[in-house]
């Protein structure tokens, strides 16, 4: 069995620079690490013992040379959560002050366990929301394949054809002939033309003042703006519960909870609400003069939760409601837009049909 070939010097140096420095670290990476070391503290296993074992088991080279790399800073005397809080693109704020606040109650196993749970949770809403959008996605990209095909490929011949007969076309059939002869003429202006917008697009939504008010318009949408106010309600009280369980203030958790927003509205108001929550009025209360933003059943299960002292429990539960809403909502999404991606491929294939029967008919009438 031949050996494989050895690398050379530069190639170990180019394979190194691409997986630590290009290479991002998937989410289930930073899961699994957390659920690890979760276990490990359980066990009795340090906090360095364990990360000294997840540095070597750590599939991803990146996240293990960072672990490698966190585990010398608490050999040196630092916290856990101050070595992480270096790698905030791994290590999210959420996830280093969840941390902190164990090491300061001495619930770091527990801390870890809420982390865990949060994580989890996150993925499972992040991925029944992508499961959803990828049938109209695979569904959308053949559409336009096939209608390349057949404007670049195909119809040109029929074209042709009826051109040669100088008669007079039907409309339908003018109209596509004009199609068939702009793809042709202009196609590669259009590629260019429809990439530079997207791209135009694109920047202009991540200028801070356009990215407000399309965030804000975009929960007023029909159908995508409850959807969307219920994927960020979800976050809400998801990400909310598991820091107020770690014992973190109310104020430092709505901050680091607003951060966590993908909607820039929830993102704002969630900042507005954690500077009037110093003033020590409950967060219900404040959250009531945004009604729009959240809803009554949210406002009245926190203020049950603040009366009982079980607000932890309350956001809980919101959690589960609005990411089982999430859930259903994304199965009816994908079976209601089944249809309509269906009429209209059915309409757009009857009016070519119609466009190129029309005129062969009418010919074959004049012989």
């Amino acid at each position: 069995m031949p050996q494989p070939r050895q690398l050379s010097p530069l190639e170990e140096k180019l394979n190194n620079f691409v997986d630590i420095y290009l290479t991002r670290v998937p989410f289930v990476q930073k899961m699994l690490f957390v659920h690890h070391l979760q276990i490990m503290t359980k066990a009795g296993l340090s906090i360095v013992a364990s990360l000294k074992i997840l540095a070597q088991e750590i599939e991803n080279r990146k996240l293990r040379q960072v672990i490698g790399e966190v585990k010398s800073e608490v050999e040196k005397g630092k916290q856990l959560s101050e070595a992480l809080a270096k790698y905030p693109k791994i290590f999210p704020p959420i996830y280093v002050n969840m941390v902190a606040a164990g090491e300061t109650a001495g619930q770091m196993e527990q801390s870890l366990a809420n982390i865990a749970t949060q994580m989890k949770k996150s993925h499972e809403l992040a991925s029944k929301i992508r499961g959803a959008m990828i049938y109209p996605a695979v569904i959308l990209v053949a559409m336009a394949g096939i209608a390349i095909e057949i404007v670049f490929f195909v119809l040109p011949k029929l074209m042709t054809m009826f051109e040669e007969f100088h008669a007079d076309l039907p409309l339908a059939t003018r109209v596509l002939m004009a199609i068939v002869n702009f793809g042709q003429n202009y196609g590669i202006h259009l590629i260019v033309g429809i990439i530079a917008t997207v791209v135009l697009v694109i920047w202009l939504l991540k200028q801070p003042a356009i990215k407000k008010k399309v965030h804000a318009f975009n929960l007023h949408l029909p159908i995508f703006g409850g959807i969307i106010k219920k994927i960020n309600l979800a976050s809400f009280t998801l990400t909310l519960s598991s820091l107020l369980q770690s014992a973190i203030p109310i104020v430092d958790a709505v901050k680091t909870t607003a951060e966590v927003q993908s909607n820039v509205t929830y993102r704002d108001t969630l900042l507005l609400v954690s500077e009037q929550l110093k003033k020590g009025e409950t967060i219900s209360k404040i959250l009531q003069n945004y009604p729009n933003v959240f809803p009554p059943m949210v406002t009245e299960m926190i203020m049950v939760g603040e009366e009982t002292g079980q607000v932890e429990q309350m956001l809980k539960e919101l959690s589960d409601y609005y990411t089982d809403e999430v859930d259903q909502t994304m199965k009816n999404f994908s079976t209601i837009i089944e249809p309509v991606i269906i009429l209209t491929l059915g309409l757009a294939t009857a009016g070519i049909a119609v466009a190129v029967i029309m005129p062969m008919y009418s010919l074959a009438q004049s012989f």
